[in-house]
Parts: structure tokens; C-alpha cells; sequence
């Protein structure tokens, strides 16, 4: 193709891209003049003159714009019926190429003539796509395959077009930068000229087949994540044909055949989504071009996919695959940590802090499919959902109409989410193609999981690396770590870590296991973990180190320090009643928080519960452990007390002298999800909590049978990121280890600080930034006192 040619190419595509730009900023313009019964027609016209534009611009261009074509004519779920039905003629085949181009590369790259490989060549082709076209034919051996030879000159026009359409997108993000494509087209560039190998497809074949285990389909393997679809062989490859085994089959866009064969639609495509399903999540490796001229189905019974064009893979690494599965996983409980987790370990990075609006883009990434006769309503359901989004957006970033059209929320975007998001959208679009309901959600599920449970499986009996790589510091510690490792190879541990200080020193720093039960990346030094009632000990050390300062006393009335509190009889409540867990508010918030457990993350509404709260006993009279309360109530005296917000008290009191700085929180800030470990449950330990009579040092509300009950639904709450994000001080730590060692070692030693941490544990305690930017944080200069000062123990 001569400069001439690429000259004319480019500007033919140029001029219908912005057509059809115009003509759609028209068609806006003039709505707003046109009444509502007469909206949707001005839009269907518009939609059909040009839908017909792209159509006739891709079969005179051919090449990289075909499979753009075939792409669009897929998404039945989002794009008007116009495209669908114009578009849905790239399917099936283009103009086929002379006969004369065919034979010359057919011997050209086999090196023998017609006669010699082939007792028969079906000089019809069985379909002409963008790089090539397939021929039936049958060896001189009688063996029936099909031949795919790759257009004459093809590989030039591929890459102009991929320049072209680099530019076109360009221009796009210029013109509306809200639709920034580039990440997408990025990938595309570097994917697209892979094609061009069939060498490489052959071997991309042979792989998927032996990992789908296409060729022992009766051996026996019952496998539940087993999938059922079939691969033709490859026979033969050079770099521009590819011959391979002839499959009879059923296209997928010929409804009426395959209703004519008693095909069940529903089950074909949940057998293809849950091939793919295997390539992602299973093999982390997978075709990126399912679109229906892909894919056959067998006329013989049973029925079994077909899956063809092995040219387009993605090989995934461990790392992307793991975070493509807890992705998936993740929108589905809805958990956000574990989200924003997932796009931290594959690279997906946010301008900004929305937790809410990612699992909602996310969820839309996996939603369930809609037929396309729904695609309308479909397209203005997204709509308003990116609409509602942008606007939240908007008013977290105070940005004008003009400065908001320029914003992207994404910093960066892997490629390799690229390919994966095409296939899920090709999928979709197949199915609402083939008008089937497919709820990804339940197919794709099992998948995802057996790929992270596979590596959480992996115990200290064949993963060297279960103990995370530090050093020994004492025999006690070696002997600590042997321990761990028969608890791990006795499936006792999912993930732990131990420190202990001896005398002022560091005698174990060990951690162990993996950070959760849909997350296998290994517990490290810095991991944190959440933790209730430990939280209570650091809540009351932050009030007597109040004590300590002189800003608090223990002998004074709470309600001489918090307006308010002195309601409902309350009035005689001492702080050393609150630490000593004798006010009587043993039960207070019980009743609220078993009505709606999300109102213990409102911290003003609970503190303002607690003013309205009445004691049941006398203060001094019963010691009865505030299992909640005390973490309210302990929280109001200290903001009230010191004048100043309970995030600041614990950064001076605690955080900042110990040089634990980005390890220890009460309420977590943005940007330290990746570290988080996530909660389970012990099914084993609530049974033997459940066996434990009644004690009459718990409140009423708070029985071993009670909390047995809580403790079912503790993960699903405090596992989401409301609720870390939450000030929950009696509640709601998350911290390391060594960070709590190191703060139960000062509180021994009369408030002394400790020696510093060793570097030799990486990476060093206190290195981490503390990242104080959550809405609940209050920066205030803070003086570093020479020691935390002289703690008494105030929990229980």
C-alpha cells in the first residue's frame, strides 16, 4: 500500500468520524427543539443514516475496521438495533479475496504446490474476515480441515489503522475528554499486530485445548469447574496459514438452525461464559475476541460449543489474576476494602477517594445480562448511573461544568483489564444477541474462587515462603515459628502475626499465613489486622495519658467535662466508673445497634445516644464489662476534655512518640486498604462459645449464646469500608503486631519508650506514612512528649 493509498485511508476515516460527530452534536442541539413524542424518532433516524456511514466505511476500508465492526454489532445490550442489524452483516463474511492471492500464499508458505497438500480445495470460502479467510479441504490423507489464509498486504493496513484509530481517539479525548479511550486503545495497538502470527495462534490454540482439556473429554475428571466445549486441532502452521481439524457445526447468529437442531441457547452461552471463566480465573490465559463468528455449536447431540481464532490472547500474570478474582469476588459481597485492595494489586489507580461510586462501576462491569429488545432502557439506566456518579465527583472535587469535562477520575489503567473488560462486554453482547438471561455473578463465581483458594491453600507444607522472610530474634521465636507451621499444615491458621518484647527488647516479630480467605498475598510485618476489644486498651490509655497531662481527672464527673451527659441520671458517673466498667451503662447502644448495627459508624449519633442513655445500676455498685459502651463513652470525655478530635489525641498521645506512625488506627484513612487483613469466621470457636452457660460479669445483652450470634455477622459489617473508616474506640482497631507489642512495652515499663524497632524487620516500623486525610481527621501541630506517661489498666 503506497503513501497514496495510507493519504486516502486516513482521510476517509478522518471525515466520517467527524460526520458523524457533527451529526450527532446536531441531532443533541435539535432535540431540545423537538416535542417528546418525536424524540425517539429523530434519534432512530439518526442512528440508521448512521449506522449505514460505518457499515459502508468498514467494507471499503476492510482490515483493523472490520473487527471494530464486529465488536460494535455485538453489543446488543447498549448500542441502538440500528448498528446491531448493519453491523451484524460482518459476521458472517466479507468479500472473499481472488483465488489467485490465496493459492500464491498457500504455496508460497507451505513450499509445495495445490496438488501436492490437498486431494481437494473448496475454492468457496466458508468465511472472509479482517485478516483472513478460511477454505475447506481435505489431505491428501483424507483428513477434512480448513485452511485460513491470511489477506495479501494486510499486516501495512493493519497498522495504519491502528494509527488512525490511536489518532481518532486522541482527537475524541480532546474534543469530549470525559471519554478518554486512550488505555483501551493503548492495549489494542500492542495486542492487535499478534494476529498477524499464525504460528502463534496455532501454539495459543494447542494451549487453550490442553487447559480446557478439550482432547479427555471422557476421562473420568469430574471436576465441578470442568467446562464442556470443543477446540479443533491444529494440523498445520506457517506464519500466514493455518491449517486445522473441520469441525461441522452451527453458526451462532443462525437462530433459525439452531432452533431447527433443538439447540438450548441458555446452555450454550453459560457453557462458553464458563470456558472463559476458566481461561481468566483458572489458566490466566485467555481468547480476547469472542465475538459470534467466533464460536460454532456441534450438530451432534449433546451440543457443545465451538471455539475457534485463538489469534487475539491474553496471558495474565499471577499478581493480575489474583486481583481479577478478588475484583470479581468483591463486588459480589460487596466488600470495598477488598476492591480497592484488588486495584491496587493490578495497578488500577483512582485520582481520588469514591470507594462507593468504584463498587458501583464495578458492579455494572459484572452485571447480569438484558436482551437486547431491553438495550434502550439498558443504555439509559448506565446513563443515569454515570451521570449520578459524575455529579459525586463533581461535588467532592469542587469542580466547574468546564473543569469537570476535563476530569478523568482514572490515573492509571492496566492493560490487561483492557482485554478483559472487551471480553466480558463481547460476552455480554453475545448473550443478548442470542436473547438468553446469563448472571455472571453465579457462573464466573466458582472460577474466581478456586483461583485465590488455590494460592490461601498453598500451607507451610509446600509453600516455603508461608512465614514471612524475617529474622529470628530468640530460640523462643524459632520455636514460635515451628508451632505455627503445624497449626498452618493443620488448616488451624489463615494468617497471623506474633511480637513480643522482653525487658524492653524485641523478642519475636514473626508473621504468617495469607491476609484473607478470598486474599493469598502473604501476611507481612506491616499487615494490618482489625481487632475489637483490644482497641478498648488503647482508648484508655489515650484517657489517662489525658490524666497524666493534666486535662482530665479520674475523681471528676463525666458531666462536668461533656455537656449533656448528665441526662437521665447520670449525673453522679465518675470517670473511673467508665475505665473501672462500673457506671451502669453496661447495656447502653445495645438495642440501637441490634435495630441497625451501621449506627455504631455514626460516631455523633452514638455519642448523642449516649447522653440519652440511663445507667441500670448505681455507679461503683456492679462491675458488668461495657462490651460497646465503653468506646462512646470513653471517646466523648477525651474530644471534650482536650478540646480537640479523638484522631488527634491518639496521633499525640500514642501514635507519634512510639513511632508507629501508618500502623496503628482507630478508623482507618484512605489509602491504606492494600495492607488490610480481612475478617472470617471460626465456625469451630463459635461452637465452643455457644456451649458456654451464662456469666453474670457480661451484660444482659452481651451472653456467650448472644455473642455467638454477633460474631456471625461481624465479618459481613466489619469487613466493609464504612465501617473501618468508622471511629469505633472500642471496636474498630486495625494494627500490626509490633505496633500494639510496642505499646503494651511502654505501658510496662511505667510509659518509657521502648529502643527503636529493628530495621532488620522490613519494612521498617514507623517508615509508613500515617496518612491522616480521612474526613474524620483533624491536623493539628503536635508537640512529642518525652514519654506516653503513667498507664494504669482500664479495660477489663
Amino acid at each position: 500500500m503506497g503513501w497514496g493509498n495510507i493519504y486516502i485511508r486516513r482521510v476517509r476515516v478522518f471525515t466520517m468520524a467527524l460526520v458523524i460527530y457533527l451529526d450527532y452534536k446536531s441531532v443533541q442541539w435539535r432535540e431540545k427543539w423537538t416535542s417528546k413524542s418525536r424524540q425517539d424518532t429523530l434519534w432512530e433516524k439518526a442512528h440508521e443514516r448512521n449506522a449505514k456511514r460505518v457499515l459502508n466505511l468498514i467494507l471499503e476500508m476492510e482490515g483493523l475496521w472490520v473487527k471494530l465492526g464486529q465488536y460494535m454489532s455485538t453489543r446488543a445490550d447498549v448500542l441502538p438495533p440500528a448498528y446491531i442489524r448493519l453491523l451484524k452483516l460482518l459476521q458472517d463474511s466479507l468479500p472473499p479475496r481472488p483465488l489467485k492471492e490465496v493459492y500464491g500464499t498457500v504455496q508460497k508458505e507451505l513450499g509445495k504446490s495445490m496438488g501436492e497438500l490437498f486431494a481437494d480445495f473448496v475454492n468457496e470460502p466458508l468465511a472472509t474476515a479482517s485478516i483472513a479467510q478460511v477454505h475447506r479441504a481435505t489431505l491428501l490423507n483424507g483428513q477434512e480441515v480448513v485452511v485460513k489464509v491470511q489477506h495479501d498486504g494486510i499486516k501495512t493496513i493493519i497498522l495504519e489503522d491502528l494509527k488512525n484509530a490511536k489518532s481518532i481517539v486522541d482527537w475524541i479525548a480532546r474534543a469530549e475528554p470525559q471519554y478518554n479511550f486512550n488505555p483501551m486503545i493503548d492495549e489494542w495497538c500492542k495486542e492487535a499486530p499478534k494476529e498477524l502470527d499464525f504460528n502463534r495462534e496455532a501454539e495459543n490454540t494447542r494451549i487453550v485445548a490442553k487447559n480446557l482439556g478439550c482432547r479427555n473429554q471422557s476421562d473420568g475428571n469430574m471436576n465441578a469447574n470442568r467446562v464442556n466445549v470443543l477446540i479443533p486441532d491444529v494440523i498445520q502452521s506457517t506464519e500466514k496459514v493455518l491449517v486445522l481439524e473441520y469441525m461441522d457445526g452451527i453458526r451462532l447468529n443462525d437462530l433459525e438452525s439452531l432452533d431447527a437442531f433443538g439447540v438450548d441457547k441458555q446452555k450454550i452461552v453459560e457453557e462458553i461464559t464458563r470456558a472463559y471463566a476458566h481461561q481468566i480465573y483458572v489458566d490466566g490465559f485467555f481468547n480476547g475476541d469472542p465475538h459470534p463468528g467466533n464460536f460454532l455449536v456441534s450438530k451432534e447431540s449433546p451440543h457443545r460449543p465451538i471455539l475457534l481464532d485463538f489469534g487475539l490472547t491474553k496471558k495474565l500474570s499471577n499478581t493480575m489474576k489474583q486481583g481479577l478474582a478478588k475484583m470479581f469476588l468483591s463486588s459480589i459481597e460487596g466488600d470495598h476494602v477488598a476492591l480497592l485492595s484488588a486495584f491496587a494489586e493490578m495497578g488500577l489507580k483512582l485520582r481520588l477517594d469514591l470507594p462507593e461510586q468504584a463498587m458501583e462501576v464495578t458492579s455494572v462491569f459484572f452485571r447480569a445480562t438484558t436482551p437486547a429488545n431491553e438495550s434502550y432502557k439498558t443504555m439509559k439506566s448506565l446513563a443515569d448511573r454515570t451521570a449520578k456518579n459524575m455529579k459525586s465527583i463533581q461535588e467532592k472535587m469542587n469542580l466547574d461544568q468546564k473543569e469537570m469535562k476535563r476530569f478523568n477520575p482514572v490515573d492509571a489503567f492496566p492493560g490487561d483489564i483492557v482485554i478483559f473488560g472487551r471480553v466480558l462486554n463481547l460476552l455480554r453482547g453475545l448473550a443478548a444477541t442470542m436473547n438468553v438471561h446469563i448472571v455472571y455473578m453465579d457462573i464466573m463465581r466458582p472460577f474466581a474462587e478456586s483461583v485465590l483458594s488455590r494460592y490461601i491453600d498453598k500451607g507451610p507444607s509446600v509453600n516455603d515462603r508461608w512465614v514471612f522472610d524475617s529474622p529470628v530474634h530468640s530460640d523462643v521465636e524459632a520455636k514460635l515459628r515451628q508451632l505455627l507451621i503445624e497449626l498452618g499444615s493443620n488448616d488451624k491458621i489463615l494468617g497471623i502475626q506474633v511480637c513480643a518484647y522482653k525487658d524492653g527488647e524485641v523478642i519475636i516479630d514473626t508473621a504468617a499465613g495469607v491476609l484473607g480467605k478470598y486474599d493469598p498475598r502473604p501476611v507481612k510485618s506491616d499487615s494490618l489486622f482489625p481487632v475489637f476489644s483490644v482497641t478498648k486498651g488503647i482508648t484508655a490509655g489515650m484517657m489517662h495519658w489525658l490524666v497524666d497531662n493534666g486535662k482530665l481527672s479520674l475523681g471528676e464527673n463525666v458531666a462536668n467535662i461533656w455537656p449533656g451527659f448528665g441526662s437521665n441520671g447520670k449525673d453522679a458517673i465518675k470517670v473511673h466508673h467508665v475505665l473501672n466498667h462500673t457506671s451502669g451503662l453496661h447495656n447502653a447502644l445495645a438495642d440501637l445497634t441490634r435495630e441497625n448495627p451501621l449506627l455504631m459508624t455514626d460516631w455523633d449519633e452514638c455519642l448523642k445516644n449516649i447522653c440519652m442513655s440511663a445507667p441500670e445500676t448505681e455507679p461503683s455498685k456492679e462491675q458488668i464489662y461495657h462490651y460497646l459502651s465503653f468506646g462512646w463513652l470513653c471517646g466523648g470525655i477525651i474530644e471534650h476534655a482536650s478540646g480537640k478530635k479523638f484522631q488527634s489525641i491518639l496521633e499525640e498521645a500514642i501514635v507519634r512518640p512510639l513511632h508507629i506512625e501508618g500502623e496503628l488506627y482507630i478508623g482507618i484513612p484512605p489509602g491504606v486498604e492494600s495492607r488490610l487483613a480481612a475478617l472470617t469466621v471460626d465456625t469451630d470457636d463459635l461452637r465452643n462459645l455457644s456451649a458456654i452457660s451464662g456469666r453474670p460479669d457480661l451484660p444482659s445483652s452481651f451472653q456467650p449464646q448472644r455473642i455467638a450470634e454477633i460474631a456471625t455477622t461481624v465479618p459481613s459489617l466489619f469487613n466493609t469500608l464504612h465501617a473501618r473508616r468508622a471511629i469505633i474506640p472500642a471496636a474498630n482497631g486495625h494494627l500490626s503486631a509490633r505496633a500494639l507489642a510496642r505499646y503494651y512495652a511502654a505501658l510496662a515499663d511505667g510509659g518509657k519508650i521502648p529502643p527503636p524497632h529493628s530495621t532488620a524487620s522490613k519494612p521498617v516500623l514507623g517508615t509508613h506514612p500515617h496518612i491522616p486525610t480521612s474526613p474524620n481527621y483533624l491536623l493539628l501541630p503536635l508537640r512529642k512528649p518525652p514519654k506516653i506517661g503513667n498507664f494504669s489498666d482500664g479495660n477489663k
